[in-house]
């Protein structure tokens, strides 16, 4: 590994940083730079998300934290490496979750309902901001239910999405705390000590945290794979994308592009399944135990078990 600190694209990086109890200050921080006045939030519960990938490939291409704030708010923080097909349409489908959870039971409830906000962050930007000028350097989209006149039709349920990509102020244009936070996104990996425009508190916290010469040796090698997976994601995907345009071109057809990027992200997540699997397996080679395996990992017993039954028998994995 080369780096002082993590790489906060990764999963383990996101989820050390922003989803452990001893580290949610950082999320709350984060949170409040995106949220209304009105939903400001001054603590938050982690809840168990029942309801991510089916497979722990799926779980490696997306990272989320279910939270609530305090005062009721529900918060689902995405992290999103690379454009999936119906990425907006799954986005859409895990924000009905939380609406469903605040279903009370018995004939006396009246549907109201808290708020709810989607937050996406996303190394990497939509296709339809890249075509339209208007939009093609923005950050932060707010999306929610209008009507035809454009006027707000339905103020409790937020989607955010955050085009990092585009966010290109150095360390010296740095002005707000939303500022701050989109730059450790995006540079935090490559910093080599903790800049002066970021010597607040909560950043004190943050980069004592993600230093890895401070992580426990069963930390590193986690933090490894999960490395290893963005870089092998992030490179194929770029050179299929690379690849299919140049086909595109060719044969004249915008199906060429598509089916490269496509082709691509197969084969990134195979490469990528099978660099896990390795990763597992060595940490059964230090002694820890299924559960120890699986929390390393953030994926479950069960998967850990289907790996290590495919490694040593050469069944399927489930």
């Amino acid at each position: 590994m080369s780096g002082q600190y993590v790489n906060l694209f990764t999963d383990f990086g996101f989820k050390k940083i922003f989803g452990e109890e001893n580290s949610k200050a950082h999320l709350i921080s984060f949170l409040n730079t995106l949220l209304p006045q009105k939903h400001q939030i001054q603590d938050l519960t982690f809840i168990q998300n029942e309801y991510q990938g089916a497979t722990a490939l799926d779980r490696k291409a997306i990272f989320d934290l279910n939270c609530v704030s305090d005062s009721g708010e529900h918060f689902i923080v995405e992290l999103q490496k690379a454009k999936q097909n119906f990425f907006k349409d799954r986005s859409l489908f895990y924000a009905t979750f939380p609406i469903q959870q605040q279903a009370k039971k018995g004939d006396d409830w009246d549907f109201k309902l808290a708020a709810v906000y989607t937050i996406g962050i996303l190394d990497f930007v939509f296709d339809e901001d890249k075509k339209d000028p208007q939009h093609k350097d923005q950050v932060v989209h707010q999306v929610q239910l209008k009507n035809q006149h454009n006027q707000v039709f339905y103020d409790k349920l937020t989607f955010l999405y955050l085009t990092l990509p585009n966010f290109t102020k150095t360390e010296e244009e740095l002005e707000t705390l939303q500022d701050k936070w989109f730059f450790l996104f995006r540079h935090l990996h490559r910093l080599q000590e903790q800049p002066k425009k970021l010597q607040e508190r909560i950043f004190n916290s943050l980069f004592k945290k993600a230093n890895i010469a401070r992580f426990k040796p069963e930390e590193r090698i986690a933090y490894e794979s999960s490395l290893k997976y963005y870089r092998d994601l992030t490179n194929v995907i770029d050179t299929a994308r690379d690849e299919g345009r140049a086909e595109g071109r060719q044969e004249g057809r915008q199906e060429g592009r598509e089916e490269g990027i496509e082709l691509g992200y197969q084969k990134a997540q195979t490469e990528a399944q099978q660099r896990m699997n390795q990763a597992v397996m060595n940490f059964f080679g230090l002694g820890l135990t299924d559960q120890q395996i699986a929390d390393s990992f953030q994926i479950s017993v069960d998967d850990v078990r289907a790996i290590k039954q495919q490694n040593q028998h050469g069944a399927p994995q489930r």
